[in-house]
Formats: C-alpha cells, sequence, structure tokens
C-alpha cells in the first residue's frame, strides 16, 4: 500500500479510568470517521503517570481495558496501537501496548523494554522500576497495511532497538510515550527526527495532552516524521487528533538513494539481519 492514513489520539488523561477509556473510544471513533486505517492512543492512557497509579488500575490481558480497545478496532474496523496501561500477569506489573487489528483481533503486545528511571537536575525524576517489570522483546508485526514496529516511550532513546527494527523491516513504528516538561522541549522533536532519520522509516509519536495541574505533565506535542527526518505535521499541547496520510513509497524511495541500511559494514558492526 503506497499511501496510509494515520490518527494519533492526544487526549486528556484524568484519575477515573472509565473516563478515559470513554475519551479514548470517543476520539478513536472520531479519527476513523474522518479517514484514519491506524489509529494510535497515547503511553498510560487508561490512568495517571504515577506509580501508585499504576498499581491501583493494574489488569490483566483480557480485562475491561484490553476488552475496551478490542471494541475500538473492531468497532471502528481500524488497526489500533492501544497506547499502554500496566499489565499484571504473573505477580509483576509491565507497562504494555497491544496490538489490535481491524477485527478487533489482538495481534500482537509490546512491553515496555527500557524502564524510565531518569533523575535530571533541576527537572525530572521518576523510577518506573519501583513499580514495573521490563520487557525483554522488540515489536515488528505484519498487519494488514505493512510492517510495523511498536515502541513505548523511552524505549526510543536507544538507538539500537529502532535499528534492529528497521532491518527486521518495519517501515513505520509507532511510539506512545509521555515525555515530561524537561525533556519534552529539549528532545522530543529532535528524537523522532533523528530515529526516522538514521533508519529511514516514519516514527509517530503519539502522547497525552498536557495538564498543567496534573500529577505528571506531559509534553504533548503528537508527532509523525519522515524517512527524510522532517516533521510531517505535530500537534501543540491541547488535546487533539493528528490525522495524516503518508506515502509509505517513500521509505523505499529514500533508501534506495541513499542506502545506509544495505550499506552497513557487517564486519565492523559484527551485526548479523534479523
Amino acid at each position: 500500500m503506497k499511501e496510509l492514513t494515520i490518527g494519533l489520539i492526544q487526549m486528556p488523561v484524568v484519575e477515573d479510568k472509565q473516563t478515559n477509556l470513554d475519551t479514548a473510544a470517543a476520539m478513536a471513533g472520531q479519527a476513523a470517521k474522518a479517514g484514519a486505517q491506524i489509529v494510535c492512543l497515547p503511553e498510560m492512557f487508561a490512568c495517571q503517570y504515577e506509580n501508585h497509579s499504576f498499581i491501583e488500575n493494574q489488569e490483566e490481558a483480557g480485562g475491561k481495558i484490553w476488552q475496551t480497545l478490542s471494541a475500538i478496532a473492531r468497532e471502528n474496523h481500524v488497526i489500533l496501537i492501544g497506547g499502554s496501561f500496566p499489565e499484571s500477569d504473573g505477580g509483576r506489573l509491565y507497562n504494555s501496548c497491544f496490538i489490535f487489528d481491524e477485527n478487533g483481533q489482538q495481534i500482537g503486545r509490546h512491553r515496555k523494554v527500557h524502564l524510565f528511571d531518569v533523575d535530571v537536575a533541576g527537572g525530572i525524576s521518576f523510577k518506573e522500576s519501583d513499580t514495573f517489570t521490563a520487557g525483554s522483546d522488540f515489536t515488528v508485526l505484519e498487519t494488514s497495511l505493512g510492517r510495523i514496529g511498536v515502541e513505548i516511550c523511552f524505549d526510543i532513546r536507544f538507538v539500537e532497538q529502532t535499528r534492529l527494527m528497521a532491518l527486521d523491516g518495519a517501515q513505520l513504528i509507532f511510539v506512545p510515550a509521555a515525555f515530561n516538561m524537561t525533556t519534552g522541549p529539549a528532545h522530543w522533536d529532535l528524537t523522532f527526527r533523528a530515529r526516522a532519520l538514521d533508519n529511514q522509516v516514519y516514527m509517530c509519536g503519539c502522547s497525552p495532552a498536557r495538564d498543567e495541574n496534573g500529577p505528571y505533565v506531559a509534553y504533548g506535542g503528537s508527532i509523525i516524521t519522515s524517512p527524510w527526518g522532517e516533521i510531517v505535521d505535530k500537534l501543540d499541547e491541547k488535546p487533539g487528533i493528528l490525522l495524516q496520510t503518508v506515502d509509505m513509497s517513500r521509505v523505499e524511495a529514500v533508501r534506495s538513494q541513499l542506502p545506509i541500511l544495505s550499506a552497513r559494514r557487517k564486519d565492523l558492526y559484527r551485526l548479523e539481519e534479523i
């Protein structure tokens, strides 16, 4: 498929889980009616970004949040990148993104590999590992609209992860994320442009809307960047839907003009094709 339409849902996230689920369903429906074929929700779309909230709102796969995501995909006939929620499994919690096809069937799950453990002087201090267990797999999926990858937020900072996903055939990578007001202004645009440029893929970052009075102030700015490293489109900090049609043939066009992936010196990098 040469062209496909993406809908990134930059929604407000409040304390009440049901309100968040209703908001996600309503905004995803709006995106689908406007032509979106793939819809993405933000990181921790169902609960506020706090360790105690992760614990209070944890659910197993198949629970209420999972069922809502499946219904959104099925009722709107879209591929759904289900943001993330606190998934409980075997006595552990994971920051997990579930992916569904147009019939509401789960086709994948990504558990955040790199947990957000940071302490920036004069800025943000947070430790996801106080609550979450790290995932161990990189996620690339074959879908009816092509081969896509999924990361969650802090994963994008680890350049090897995105590179290996591109080598595994991903041409479009979704990143449910919640950068904050320390890292967002400094690194959000730059990081998405860099990963897109380095790997000659489309990168899609989906953030919650900014709430200055919330316990965690997300940056917002949901974004799509191109294989040439350009910003295709970007939202501001307010609630909204980024709806954009992208030309997937541009991935191969850029790769043929600048053959970065195929020209790697494997003897130096000691990398094997996946």
